[in-house]
C-alpha cells in the first residue's frame, strides 16, 4: 500500500483533474467558435438514415454553452476553496474528518445528558420507561437489526432475542456483557471423533429425541452411548451450559437446523458464530440503552 501514499500520486491525481478542466474549457472555447452564417445551409456530420434523415452539425444554443463555462468555473473555485487537488486541503481547510468530528461533539452536548440519565438507571427501570425503550429501539434498528431481523426474532444462524432461549444467560448483566463485549460460540466439527458416518447419523437422531422431535427410535438408542462425546458442552441430559454458550438440545429452538440433516451437517462441519462487541462503537451509555431494549423483548408475552 505504499506505492499508493507517495508523492507521485499526489501530483498525478492533481495533474489529471487540472488537465480534464482545463480541457473541458478548451473544447468548449473551439465548439462556441463554430456559428452558421444567415441563410446558409447547415453543415451535416455524414451520417444518415433511413433515407434522408441527417444529423447537423448545429452549434449548441449560447444558454447552454454559458452553463457549461458556469460549471467550469464553479470547479475551479471549489478546488481552491475545498480537496480536491491530491493533498491539497483547500483554503478552507475542510476535511470530512473534522466535519464527523464536529457533528459528533455537537451530539454529545445535546444528547449527552440523555444517555447519562438512562446510563444511572438499572435495565429492568429503563423497560418500565418508554421513552428510554424508544431510544433503545432507535438504536438497535440501526445498529443490530441486521442480523438479528427488526423485530428482533433473528434469523438462520442468528438468535432470537424475543423468546426465553438464551445461550449466554439472560439476565441483565449477561444480556449486557453481551452487547458491550460480544460472544463467540465454537462447536468443534466432531466427525472424526464420532468414527463414521453411521455413528453420526445415529448421534443427530438422539439429539433430536432429546427435544421429542421426530426422530428414529434405534438410531436414537445407538447414538446414546456416543452423544458422551458431546457431553462436554451440552451437558449429560444435552441441555447446554451457558457458561460456554453449549445451546441446549432438549428443546426444540434450533439456530441453524433441527432436521436430521442439518444436526448431522453441523455435527460434521462445527459452528462458530460471532456476536461483536459494540463497547468501542456505541459506547457504555448507548450499549446501556440497548441492553435494556433487548432484556425488554423477551419480557414480551
Amino acid at each position: 500500500m505504499a506505492d499508493f501514499t507517495n508523492d507521485f500520486w499526489n501530483y498525478y491525481v492533481s495533474i489529471l483533474t487540472l488537465l480534464s478542466v482545463i480541457g473541458c474549457g478548451v473544447f468548449l472555447y473551439f465548439l462556441s467558435r463554430h456559428k452558421i452564417k444567415p441563410g446558409a445551409s447547415p453543415d451535416t456530420t455524414g451520417h444518415v438514415w433511413d433515407g434522408n434523415l441527417q444529423e447537423y452539425n448545429n452549434p449548441l444554443p449560447r444558454w447552454w454553452m454559458m452553463l457549461f463555462y458556469i460549471t467550469i468555473f464553479f470547479s475551479i473555485v471549489y478546488l481552491l476553496l475545498y480537496p480536491g487537488l491530491g493533498r491539497s486541503t483547500g483554503a478552507l481547510g475542510w476535511s470530512s474528518t473534522q466535519q464527523h468530528v464536529s457533528e459528533l461533539d455537537k451530539a454529545a452536548k445535546e444528547y449527552g445528558p440523555i444517555y447519562a440519565k438512562y446510563a444511572a438507571m438499572s435495565l429492568e427501570d429503563i423497560t418500565k420507561d418508554p421513552a428510554g425503550l424508544a431510544i433503545g429501539q432507535r438504536l438497535f434498528l440501526n445498529n443490530c437489526a441486521q442480523c438479528h431481523g427488526s423485530d428482533g426474532r433473528g434469523a438462520k444462524g442468528f438468535p432470537n432475542l424475543a423468546d426465553q432461549d438464551w445461550l449466554w444467560g439472560s439476565s441483565p448483566e449477561a444480556i449486557k456483557i453481551s452487547v458491550l463485549e460480544g460472544r463467540q460460540g465454537v462447536m468443534p466439527p466432531m466427525g472424526a471423533a464420532l468414527g463414521s458416518p453411521e455413528a453420526i447419523e445415529n448421534v443427530a437422531h438422539y439429539v433430536l429425541s432429546l427435544s421429542g422431535s421426530t426422530h428414529e427410535a434405534a438410531k436414537a438408542a445407538a447414538g446414546k452411548p456416543l452423544f458422551t462425546a458431546c457431553a462436554a458442552c451440552h451437558g449429560a441430559e444435552g441441555k447446554g451450559n451457558i457458561a460456554m454458550g453449549a445451546p441446549n438440545l432438549a428443546d426444540k429452538v434450533w439456530l441453524v437446523s433441527g432436521t436430521a440433516a442439518g444436526i448431522t451437517n453441523t455435527i460434521n462441519e462445527g459452528r462458530n458464530g460471532v456476536m461483536p462487541g459494540w463497547k468501542e462503537f456505541l459506547g457504555e451509555e448507548k450499549s446501556h440503552i440497548v441492553s435494556a431494549y433487548v432484556l425488554s423483548l423477551s419480557k414480551q408475552k
